[in-house]
């Protein structure tokens, strides 16, 4: 089976138009509002309307606009394949993704309500997500146990019309700017894992949700930090606000997932390339003992193994994106959707260091995005799932497509395999043949 990466001339154009947009025009936001990209438009500055309003403007001329959704919502149906090319451009930038419509987490909040809410979520809640207008939050995880489900106790009791949910939320990113939250609670807890859990759709001015306090990632300032430990007590919703079925959690989960990880791997690759940009460029310009560090052995290693780590990582996310376009069928493609999944955070945080390695004390500074690019590697090796998660993942699916050696012998073992081919092709007996072979090499 021949694999095809090519894309139209028109779609070409699209991508060439995007790269120059985002080196030229959206890199100069990621310098003047670093840690402005999740604020709702209405907390923004006129000044800063000014600025953005126009550029979306452009994108949603070009067709390119929340383009990861698909044609009965507005989008244009690209596919996975175009998606990923699309997103390792996105990826360079921190703001490329608001400008361009598919700012996580509210592309995957986006798909769930398109196709689990009422007419009435839609049109107050999906409507001015996909404007980008308001921003969303996930609320998943706990702080007693992360991402296990297994061990998740914030609960929903029904209570005649309405839902009430009671517990703690850990890591729910964006909380503090958001106008709802979609959260996952436990309804059916005598079932089992993956039928005990239900989403709802939550208004961020539902009394008695409370922000306990928004944590940090390495490299933010404190008071910037997104990530929100939030306590729930007795809140109620109606029982509409469930989104999908009773116990469906799950099933809900998987409709922003499999395509979101392809997204974001292909966007680690934009941030490595732009670190092996910048460690060749170093290279070509720093002298140190009498000659260019790009003549220094130590750094040629570097920028080779760099090179190479991200092209096979880049063609394994486009396989894997192929696949997707291919079977429409995430389950079938799940080895290697998990598979990117470990390899984006090695990659991405393997090749940063060494370009802070090449850039000496100046790369380990806020004066280059260095650091960012290896603290966003480490946290993509636990968003998601931690990689240890996904490597299992692999190792099950891979290992389903084996069996077992048939007798007592690996089935490479050479003594038999000798015995056999006697046999096939000399006429003598496979089992004295084996027997004396064995023996003679003991």
């Amino acid at each position: 089976m021949s694999w095809d990466f090519t894309v139209e001339p028109e779609f070409q154009e699209l991508l060439d138009w995007t790269g120059e947009f985002v080196t030229d025009k959206v890199y100069k936001l990621d310098l003047l509002w670093p840690r402005d990209t999740y604020l709702p438009r209405a907390q923004l500055t006129q000044q800063q309307r000014n600025v953005i309003d126009p550029l979306k403007e452009e994108v949603r001329k070009r067709g390119l606009w929340a383009c990861h959704l698909g044609p009965e919502l507005g989008g244009q149906g690209y596919g996975q394949l175009k998606l990923a090319m699309l997103n390792e451009i996105l990826g360079k930038s921190i703001w490329g993704p608001r400008i361009f419509g598919t700012q996580a987490p509210d592309t995957g909040n986006a798909e769930i309500i398109a196709h689990y809410g009422t007419p009435e979520q839609k049109h107050r809640y999906l409507d001015p997500l996909l404007e980008g207008d308001i921003v969303s939050c996930f609320s998943m995880t706990e702080p007693q146990g992360g991402a296990d489900p297994g061990v998740f106790t914030a609960r929903a009791v029904r209570d005649g019309d309405e839902w009430v949910i009671n517990g703690e939320k850990f890591f729910s990113s964006n909380a503090r700017w958001a106008s709802f939250f979609i959260i996952m609670a436990v309804t059916n807890p005598d079932a089992t894992v993956s039928q005990r859990m239900s989403m709802f759709l939550v208004p961020a001015e539902t009394p008695g949700i409370k922000i306990v306090r928004n944590l940090a990632h390495l490299g933010e300032q404190p008071e910037d930090g997104s990530e929100a430990l939030i306590r729930y007590t007795d809140v109620r919703v109606p029982a509409d606000a469930m989104l999908g079925d009773e116990g469906g959690a799950f099933a809900v989960a998987q409709t922003r997932l499999g395509g979101g990880r392809v997204h974001h791997a292909m966007r680690a690759v934009g941030c490595a390339q732009r670190c092996l940009d910048m460690m060749a460029e170093r290279a070509l310009s720093r002298t140190t003992k009498g000659e260019l560090l790009a003549r220094k052995q130590a750094v040629q290693n570097m920028i080779a193994d760099s090179y190479l780590e991200i092209q096979q990582f880049r063609l394994l996310v486009m396989y894997t994106a192929w696949q997707i376009d291919r079977y429409q069928d995430y389950r079938r493609v799940q080895k290697d959707i998990a598979a990117i999944k470990v390899a984006t955070p090695r990659v991405l945080e393997a090749v940063a260091r060494r370009a802070i390695q090449v850039h000496g004390a100046l790369g380990t500074t806020y004066d280059l995005p260095l650091t960012r690019f290896y603290a966003s590697g480490m946290m993509l090796a636990l968003a998601d799932g931690p990689t240890e998660v996904h490597q299992a993942t692999v190792a099950r699916q891979l290992l389903r497509g084996y069996e077992p050696a048939p007798g007592m012998w690996p089935t490479e073992h050479i003594p038999s395999r000798r015995a056999e081919a006697e046999a096939a092709l000399l006429g003598s007996d496979p089992l004295v043949t084996e027997i004396v072979t064995v023996r003679s090499s003991l």
